[in-house]
């Protein structure tokens, strides 16, 4: 199935359903919420991903688990979708919030033929063996460390935000405590109570997702770690390494081609 709304064919009585969904750049996807757990592969472009409680960047290739009923939203960066909506029963192993996951060539391959599927496929047949394979290929998947929890307190969450819309590595906590009238030792530990990571740690990991999209689109590495702050593209591509294990320059070529 191919651009329809998952509202149409939801509660077809099938354990996976898989539509394919492309997407305008730019677009935003409204927070909304799926009665189905949702896996969610990009094929092409970045995905960012955002709930009450956090923000997943998602790379090209790459995919997010959504758990079912979680209200979230999505923004499109010249995305192409491939989502498997599933029934909770059929994935009881499902985690309990966002996590975005590695794909192997086997479930991209597997996922990109779901989608030709019909939605009243017959279980016994073919296209319910496939789907049987999909089953057992998404046990198998690897999280990947693309998340950036948010804080419920709404001061902290506001400044959360804005920081996300113009990231600066070098922006200093004491800016933020007199935003929030507290002192600098009260920041860091709202902080870490909120999140459940430190100032600095958060600050750098937030720099480095932000960095994705505009790595997908092909800009050089110097303007995109000038962009967020780094005094040169060494000090950008170590923070990157350090959380991604692989420099810059080279995530997107590793990434495997579409489907």
């Amino acid at each position: 199935m191919r651009n329809i709304p998952v509202s149409e064919v939801e509660d077809i009585d099938r354990p996976v359903l898989a539509i394919g969904t492309d997407y305008p750049p730019g677009f935003v996807l409204a927070r909304h919420r799926h009665r189905r757990a949702q896996f969610l592969y990009g094929a092409t472009g970045v995905m960012r991903v955002r709930t009450g409680d956090g923000a997943w960047t998602v790379p090209p290739q790459r995919a997010v688990l959504v758990p079912a009923g979680t209200a979230h939203e999505v923004t499109m960066e010249g995305v192409s979708t491939r989502s498997l909506y599933l029934e909770p029963a059929a994935v009881p192993w499902f985690p309990e919030r966002c996590q975005v996951v590695e794909v192997s060539p086997l479930l991209r391959a597997l996922v990109s033929e779901a989608v030709d599927i019909e939605p009243h496929y017959d279980g016994r047949g073919r296209d319910g063996a496939l789907v049987g394979l999909l089953l057992h290929e998404l046990r198998r998947l690897v999280p990947l460390p693309l998340d950036l929890p948010l804080p419920v307190h709404e001061g902290l969450r506001a400044l959360c935000e804005e920081f996300l819309e113009a990231p600066d590595v070098h922006d200093p906590p004491a800016r933020w405590a007199a935003r929030l009238h507290v002192g600098d030792r009260t920041l860091h530990r709202l902080f870490r109570a909120e999140t459940g990571m430190g100032f600095a740690r958060w600050r750098r990991r937030a720099c480095v997702l932000r960095s994705l999209p505009a790595l997908d689109r092909g800009e050089p590495v110097a303007r995109v770690a000038a962009d967020l702050g780094y005094g040169s593209p060494a000090a950008f591509s170590a923070a990157f390494s350090a959380l991604l294990g692989a420099p810059p320059r080279d995530y997107r070529a590793a990434a495997p081609p579409v489907p």
